[in-house]
């Protein structure tokens, strides 16, 4: 058995609308135009010297000497997926993430949290995006910097903190850019959010920024609400905003101080202002009481973290 740690680039490209097609035609025409599109990407991937480490379904993972070759890679694979005619009016798509860092290397396989990151980046591109860490970005030569652009950073599994991340715009001509690489992004304000429960409260900050709600007695906030699931939902936070995840079987109630009710089913909100929530029921039903909630802006800041508290 052979470990070894190297720096190289990760990539991980994934199929959207897969699905689609195995409904429309069936299992077994429908992975022969998956097996195409595997082959396009993997052609792609290894003409600009990728390794291709493994075929998992209908993801590819490749890994790269540099920063720059996966770059290269990732708008290849982008335009020859993108070249590729719909298949029974079903356009296959790509999205793809990539990130240059250490990684322990054995059997032809390689391991390691930039390995993770990677793949949970492709994760969250939308169908023809590229997403790649600024740290990532910042290796490349400067006409690739430039068909960069900074986004929100995400939040992602694993990580205590957001991770800045930019997006590659692989078919874009220079007139269309819209941002470039050396434009800074916002700076992030000091934001704190109050939950309150009927006697517990928690604080989000940058040093805390995630709490999980629900009937879960090992939950940040505990409700014995039976409409409530045990792990109902959870707040994080993403740079400088407060984001609320339904995870729950009966769905979240927000009311925002003056507006209508919102309902959330599988889905999240950006939390602004103060307000309340309710696990499983609507704010306005009677039962245990909702949690109250209160963004608390302070000054603009660049880097700084601030604790939780008031």
């Amino acid at each position: 058995m052979s470990t070894e740690t190297r720096c190289i680039s990760v990539l991980f490209a994934d199929i959207c609308g897969s699905s689609r097609l195995y409904e429309k035609l069936g299992d077994t025409e429908a992975l022969r135009a998956v097996e195409r599109c595997l082959h396009r990407m993997e052609r792609a991937a290894e003409a600009a010297k990728g390794r291709i480490i493994k075929t998992v379904g209908d993801e590819l993972m490749v890994a790269f000497d540099s920063a720059e070759a996966a770059t290269h890679a990732a708008g290849e694979i982008q335009l020859r997926v993108d070249a590729l005619p719909p298949v029974s009016g079903v356009s296959l798509a790509i999205r793809i993430g990539f990130h240059h860092g250490d990684v322990i290397e054995e059997n032809n396989d390689v391991f390691g949290d930039t390995v993770n990151l990677a793949s949970r980046l492709a994760a969250l591109a939308k169908a023809g995006q590229v997403l790649t860490t600024v740290a990532t970005a910042a290796l490349l030569p400067e006409e690739l910097r430039e068909r960069t652009r900074p986004i929100e950073a995400l939040t992602v599994k694993g990580k205590d903190e957001a991770v800045d991340v930019c997006e590659v715009l692989w078919n874009r001509s220079d007139e269309d850019l819209t941002m470039r690489y050396s434009a800074q992004p916002p700076a992030v304000k000091d934001t704190r959010l109050r939950l309150r429960h009927g006697e517990e409260e928690v604080w989000l900050a940058a040093s805390r920024p995630t709490a999980v709600i629900g009937r879960d007695p090992n939950a940040d906030l505990v409700t014995r609400d039976s409409r409530a699931s045990r792990s109902h939902g959870r707040v994080e936070r993403r740079r400088d905003k407060y984001v609320l995840i339904d995870e729950s079987t009966n769905g979240t109630y927000v009311k925002f101080q003056g507006e209508p009710e919102v309902v959330l089913r599988r889905e999240e909100v950006i939390l602004r202002g103060r307000g309340r929530i309710a696990l499983g029921h609507s704010t306005e039903e009677e039962g245990e009481e909702p949690i109250e909630f209160e963004v608390v802006v302070g000054f603009a800041k660049a880097d700084k973290a601030e604790t939780a508290g008031p």
